[in-house]
């Protein structure tokens, strides 16, 4: 590592987030002697790319610092002797998300980022390209640390780890930040008073707070939840309140996704309303960022501007920054993320990725002991789990069977034929970016299998508006 001159990497650069992470960097240039920031992104994105990189650059000027801002769509060039390399970026850009919702929908599924039949594709679409991006690093910056916030952040930070042999990894999420951010003002506390310990895997962990006399607060944040007090639910869920009995059994508290399987038929009802009012999560996010842009290409505007909070994944790129920051001056900073187990969670195996308190040192991400769950949450996190596992084999292998193995497995897809035909229907809209499913796909379409004629109008008409 460059000791006094750090060369950081973005792939994804042309996000909308992009003003975070340098805000998060400019707050923290007492900690990273930063010497380039480089922006990655590829030639469909080379739009928003010069402009959020203006942006950048009138950021940095502001703050009064030399840094060297570089825009590129050459990934490798970025990447040569890189200290820090982050990534956020979509493979298959919003048109993906489109689908992700829709076509699930469509069978009376729940479309979902992360989640049922959408998580599973946006997993199978990225997970090659990640592992890419880990083989020109090899490469090109092999001492290099990668911070990744790509959703489906804990399944691609596991590929990282299990295929591209790539241990100089953390993976990060927003959505405990947003309870560590919110929680404490519920109770009269502030953050540094308390002790949060989380455990299970991105998007499906649970957690539990001490405060500084050494009392469990988690019942006395529990009872607020149903108090209307506001406990850091990420924009884009659906506030459906969890069954106070279940809580009160497991004295945890579930993160905002455990909605989707605590509360399975109301979210599924939610997201069957928008999908017959026409309306997707992807449509509220093409607004949102169609005026970010619109507002990033203010020459005056030099600061990230408040909208930016609406994005659903706000606080990821501060994340980013603060895990670098900590991993560089050894820190040893409190951070939830996803990481190797090692006993950690001991109802996982010890080799597998977890998302888990930790503290983040000059060698990475030291696991906090959280200790074996109730039988319930064990069960539930084997599960989701194992699937998640199915999924990134599938993703990396290409095989078919196990892609139909992780739709039997989802808790959120009914097994039998509508699941078959719902892969079927998703592989084939997805073909563009699924190169590893290419024999597969050409059977099916062999076969005369395609994107049903109403999804396709739909979806044709949502794309359209992006």
């Amino acid at each position: 590592m460059s000791r006094n001159a750090l060369k950081m990497v973005t792939i994804g650069g042309g996000s909308s987030y992009t003003p975070e992470l340098i805000e998060g960097y400019i707050k923290r240039q007492d900690q990273l002697p930063i010497k380039e920031i480089w922006l990655v992104d590829i030639p469909e994105g080379e739009k928003k790319l010069n402009i959020v990189g203006n942006m950048a650059k009138r950021m940095v000027k502001a703050a009064g610092l030399d840094w060297e801002v570089h825009l590129t769509l050459d990934r490798r060039e970025a990447l040569k002797d890189a200290d820090f390399v982050s990534t956020q970026f979509r493979v298959g850009l919003l048109e993906a998300r489109v689908k992700d919702e829709r076509i699930p929908g469509s069978y009376g599924l729940l479309g979902q980022e992360t989640n049922g039949a959408g998580g599973i594709f946006k997993a199978f679409r990225t997970v090659p390209v990640i592992l890419d991006i880990v083989k020109d690093m090899k490469d090109l910056c092999p001492n290099a640390w990668l911070i990744n916030f790509t959703n489906p952040s804990g399944m691609i930070t596991e590929a990282i780890q299990q295929y591209g042999k790539w241990d100089k990894v953390i993976g990060l999420c927003n959505v405990p930040v947003m309870a560590m951010m919110n929680e404490p003002a519920t109770i009269g506390k502030e953050l540094k008073d308390l002790t949060y310990k989380f455990a299970g895997i991105d998007h499906f962990h649970w957690h539990r707070v001490w405060d500084n006399s050494g009392k469990e607060v988690t019942m006395d944040i529990i009872n607020k939840m149903y108090d209307g007090s506001e406990t850091g639910l990420p924009k884009n869920i659906f506030d459906v309140k969890f069954f106070r009995e279940q809580l009160n059994q497991m004295k945890m508290i579930p993160c905002g996704y455990h909605r989707y399987y605590y509360r399975q038929t109301e979210m599924l009802n939610h997201s069957l309303e928008e999908f017959n009012q026409n309306k997707t999560r992807a449509q509220e996010v093409m607004r949102i960022e169609h005026e970010l842009f619109t507002l990033y290409q203010d020459s005056n505007l030099d600061h990230k501007p408040k909208q930016l909070a609406e994005r659903g994944g706000a606080h990821y790129s501060d994340a980013a920054c603060e895990a670098i920051a900590s991993i560089y001056g050894d820190k040893k900073t409190h951070m939830v993320v996803s990481t190797l187990n090692h006993g950690a969670l001991p109802d996982l195996p010890s080799d597998h990725t977890v998302e888990v308190s930790s503290i983040i040192t000059a060698s990475g991400a030291l696991p906090l002991t959280f200790g074996h769950f109730q039988p319930a949450e064990s069960g539930w996190i084997q599960l989701m789990k194992n699937m998640e596992l199915v999924i990134d084999q599938a993703a990396v292998t290409g095989d078919y069977g196990l892609a139909l193995q992780a739709f039997i497995m989802n808790p959120l897809i009914p097994s039998g034929q509508a699941a078959k035909d719902l892969l079927d229907e998703m592989l084939v809209a997805n073909k563009k970016y699924l190169p590893q499913f290419a024999d597969k796909i050409k059977e099916l379409e062999d076969q005369g299998v395609t994107v049903h004629d109403q999804v396709a109008a739909t979806i044709d008409e949502h794309i359209g508006q992006i």
